[in-house]
């Protein structure tokens, strides 16, 4: 435990529990994005990798170059969750700005929806005015969700990376990369705001479905 703002305690977490996670999270992924969620250099996440292939807890798909967990190394995962921060009072801090991001999430949801359609029908992006708008929006969900992120990220320190790579790839929207607001498996801002949402869930035990968020 490390000492954070106010004088109470954060927690960081092991690297290889690090990357273990962040591929349990990811579902199926290159090792270069394993690294991205991570948080950590790509040479030292593929030590992983290999580590966690050698005990059969991950496999490697060689024609696709993407990594994912077994189904020994799903339950692995599970176990290392708990040990990670299962006995840790810190969870109980995130319950509050978790409940924040919920609401910002439905939000999120909408926006995204609007970004994809316009009038109903899918948003060929041809219309500069409409966009801007919809950009807009997303910058100032970004502000909102900013310090709640921040906040999240003091209590658990591996949740901290994600507040840089939500503000990264909001400005990569803001400039015109019309991919990187709800593009899939592209780093988008989607990409990363529900890759967070997944950590959230995973870290506190909550059922998805019984909570209905998505």
């Amino acid at each position: 435990m490390v000492k954070y703002a106010g004088g109470r305690m954060s927690h960081p977490s092991d690297p290889f529990f690090r990357t273990f996670h962040a591929l349990r999270i990811k579902g199926f992924a290159k090792a270069e994005m394993v690294a991205e969620v991570a948080d950590l250099p790509l040479v030292v996440v593929e030590e992983h990798l290999s580590a966690l292939a050698q005990r059969e807890w991950a496999m490697f798909r060689e024609a696709r170059q993407l990594w994912q967990l077994t189904p020994v190394g799903r339950e692995e995962h599970r176990i290392s969750l708990t040990e990670d921060v299962g006995s840790s009072p810190l969870t109980a801090e995130l319950r509050e700005p978790y409940g924040t991001f919920l609401t910002i999430n439905e939000d999120f949801k909408a926006l995204c929806g609007e970004w994809q359609l316009r009038d109903g029908e899918p948003n060929d992006h041809t219309d500069e005015t409409y966009d801007q708008q919809v950009v807009q929006r997303l910058v100032a969900l970004h502000a909102r969700a900013e310090p709640v992120v921040s906040r999240m990220g003091e209590v658990l320190v591996r949740l901290a990376p994600y507040g840089p790579r939500l503000a990264r790839t909001c400005r990569r929207v803001v400039e015109g990369e019309t991919n990187m607001f709800t593009g899939v498996m592209c780093g988008s801002y989607h990409d990363v705001w529900m890759e967070l949402h997944e950590d959230l869930i995973l870290t506190q035990g909550i059922d998805r479905g019984a909570e209905g968020s998505f």
